[in-house]
């Protein structure tokens, strides 16, 4: 019997637009196009209407209709009275001594997910979440100890975006001199949740922030990360066309089953078929695999050869990233000098294995970290590595 849809279940909160004012952010153009015709604007118009309320929006960070100029005045009260622009509301916000920022943002229901910037020399990250929750309970993985509560919507998604360029002080304003540097440069989809789990949402965010009449993001410069949910790999390649990150960890089915227990749907071998079947799969666009260093589990020599072994046929990079402990956290980070033998020999075979700097540990923003405030149930170290399977 077929799999059912991977990313319909009873937690995906409806795709209708919801009772009362229309937010605007999240529609797609043809879906923006659609609600203006809808509530009044002519079908001739609409095309030039959706192209100019999209720049005032995504362009220029504009949430006031009456700030939009180049609408008559009387457009725009009726647009007042029908759609909102509304971005997620900022609960609280943190900062690391490392430069880096943590956002705890309240969405519809009063759910909230935690969003991280990282600044570089050379670039600006955001770590955007996709979810409430997380349902992939990565036994390594904070958020993983956080039941899936629902999908984010488009709007919540590319809402991160937009609350982290407000924060940041990054929108253009009109007429001023084009400045290139961009402190928010980079997207990775690595935040709360599995992003293919929620793939449409995730899809119709990331196409507005690629628009190149908006946030205007190389596609090259969005990153998806996902644990391996193996029949939407090919979809983001052909309808995102991002770059592709998976979060591996371990190079035997029998750790994996317990690491990533998604493994137990979908294996190595499956996985493995998947990633060298990938439409954007080249040297030019490798994938990254992710894999977080535990001490004692998945750190040997051996774990890296075999690592070499799976990697071949696919241009790949391995990123190796060590364990970011938090509280009641199950593993101990591997040493650096075991890190670094292990990272040797990846890169003697030939794949790029830089060794991730840990950022924002001090804030719970580091990989692994994010997890809801009013989620955060504190359970003790005991039961945490009960549920693992590492106690008898």
């Amino acid at each position: 019997m077929a799999d059912a849809p991977i990313t319909q279940d009873v937690l995906t909160i409806p795709r209708k637009l919801p009772e009362g004012p229309v937010n605007l952010v999240g529609l797609t153009r043809p879906q923006l196009r659609e609600a203006l015709i809808a509530h009044g604007t002519p079908e001739k118009q609409a095309k030039m209407r959706v192209g100019q309320i999209w720049q005032w929006i995504y362009q220029w960070g504009v949430r006031d209709f009456d700030a939009m100029t180049n609408l008559s005045k009387l457009y725009r009260a009726q647009l007042a009275e029908t759609f909102v622009i509304e971005i997620p509301e900022v609960v609280s916000k943190q900062v690391s001594v490392d430069g880096t920022r943590k956002w705890l943002v309240r969405i519809a229901g009063g759910h909230e997910v935690e969003v991280v910037y990282i600044p570089e020399e050379d670039r600006g990250t955001l770590c955007v979440s996709s979810q409430v929750g997380c349902t992939l309970t990565c036994s390594f993985c904070h958020t993983g100890t956080q039941k899936l509560v629902r999908n984010l919507t488009s709007a919540e998604i590319v809402g991160q975006v937009m609350m982290a360029r407000d924060d940041l002080g990054e929108w253009p304003v009109p007429g001023a001199p084009k400045d290139e540097t961009r402190l928010l440069s980079n997207i990775v989809l690595m935040g709360m949740g599995e992003p293919l789990y929620n793939f449409e949402n995730v899809r119709d965010a990331m196409k507005i922030c690629m628009d190149e009449e908006g946030i205007q993001l190389s596609r090259r410069r969005i990153t998806l990360s996902t644990s391996g949910v193996v029949p939407e790999i090919a979809r983001t390649a052909d309808e995102i066309g991002c770059q592709l990150a998976v979060s591996f960890h371990a190079t035997t089915d029998a750790v994996r089953d317990t690491l990533v227990p998604i493994n137990k749907r979908w294996n190595i071998e499956t996985l493995l078929a998947a990633l060298k079947a990938y439409p954007r799969g080249r040297n030019s666009e490798r994938i990254t695999f992710e894999y977080v260093m535990l001490d004692g589990v998945n750190d040997t020599d051996a774990d890296a050869h075999r690592l070499v072994a799976l990697l071949d046929g696919i241009p790949a990079k391995v990123n190796l990233i060590p364990f970011n402990e938090w509280p009641g956290a199950p593993y101990k980070r591997s040493s650096n000098n075991r890190i670094r033998a292990f990272a040797n020999i990846i890169y003697q075979a030939g794949y790029a294995s830089p060794i991730r700097t840990p950022r924002g540990e001090d804030i719970l923003a580091a990989c692994g970290q994010l997890k809801s405030a009013t989620e955060r149930a504190r359970k003790s170290r005991k039961q945490i590595a009960a549920e693992a399977g590492l106690t008898s």
